[in-house]
């Protein structure tokens, strides 16, 4: 690990107006960031320590919605009553991510800020896009088990490893932020990250100096919330194909629905494709087949990953059954 200095923010605007020096990056949980130091993949040359801020609390917002701090664990926002009752598939998609010590540590504006578990990213002397831009892409003719299916490009087929970012996409959720320049703003999370395109290195739509401060769920969607992960082992990994889905029933029929992928895209994937084809449809399972259909339509696999097109459909066609049973 390279050398660096440290420093801890005292509040919110000491925090950006400090990480705008040259080389300076936020860290909080460090889940991530120390692991990518280690490996002289991040280099920052100044850390600014955000874990101190007042930024944990869970609060209620007006119109039934709730706020969760960007400094909130990631379990205790897990164990969080009204996040359990009332965003269930976040609490599970939370769970289902890492061991109890890690969801201890870990923040929540951390854990949207994950970079990809690619092996050629972590391993420095493969060629990677993402972290050297214009060196290449070695996933593309190499090992791709885990790799994108969709929203991928020839510079780059990694995919995004956050489970709770794909339960806060079926949620809506928005992401406050904070600049250099003391603005705040709030984006949709769907908005938040950018496809990989010719700039993979680029994940995020983050000014420079830019801090999550929270996110901000809106009130629930009526009916079942369920989240799924599919993975090789059933603790410590990342998956290979993840659902989170919402759905509303009444009289057999799908009155509403919510669907997005984690595993399978550069970002959390929004199917408005398989939303499009339940809503108004009976809660049937041929209905389920034919949303996963409408989902895959554009999938693309690399060799070694072709079979998670079919198991994405398969996992939706379950989760959507799971959901439905109590929508």
């Amino acid at each position: 690990m390279r050398a660096f200095t440290y420093e801890r923010a005292t509040d919110a605007p000491a925090a950006v107006a400090a990480v705008s020096r040259a080389g300076a990056k936020f860290i909080s949980g460090g889940t991530n960031l120390l692991d990518l130091m280690k490996l002289e993949i991040e280099q920052p040359t100044h850390l600014v320590d955000i874990s101190r801020l007042p930024l944990k609390d869970i609060e209620e917002v007006a119109g039934g919605g709730l706020r969760i701090g960007a400094q909130a664990a990631n379990s205790d926002a897990a164990a969080d009553a009204r996040v359990r009752t009332r965003y269930p598939v976040l609490s599970q998609a939370l769970v289902a991510g890492a061991s109890g010590q890690l969801r201890n540590k870990a923040s929540v504006g951390g854990n949207l800020l994950q970079r990809t578990r690619c092996p050629y990213f972590y391993d420095t002397a493969a060629a990677c896009n993402k972290r050297d831009p214009g060196a290449g892409c070695s996933a593309i003719d190499g090992v791709n088990r885990a790799h994108a299916i969709l929203g991928a490009s020839e510079a780059c087929i990694a995919t995004h490893p956050s489970d709770m970012a794909v339960a806060m996409t079926a949620l809506e959720a928005q992401i406050e932020l904070l600049g250099a320049d003391q603005a705040a703003r709030r984006v949709a999370i769907g908005e938040f990250y950018r496809l990989p395109g010719d700039t993979p290195h680029i994940e995020t739509i983050l000014r420079p100096g830019e801090m999550i401060t929270g996110v901000v769920l809106p009130p629930p969607l009526p009916g079942r919330q369920v989240y799924r992960k599919v993975r090789d082992r059933a603790s410590y990994a990342f998956a290979l194909v993840s659902v989170a889905a919402i759905v509303a029933t009444e009289r057999g029929t799908i009155t509403a629905a919510r669907v997005a992928f984690g595993g399978v895209a550069h970002k959390p994937w929004r199917s408005v494709e398989a939303e499009a084809t339940l809503a108004g449809s009976p809660a049937t399972m041929a209905t389920y087949r034919a949303a996963a259909e409408a989902a895959m339509a554009h999938a693309v696999g690399r060799g070694h990953n072709d079979f998670k097109i079919d198991l994405a459909k398969r996992t939706l066609c379950r989760t959507l059954a799971h959901a439905a049973q109590a929508g």
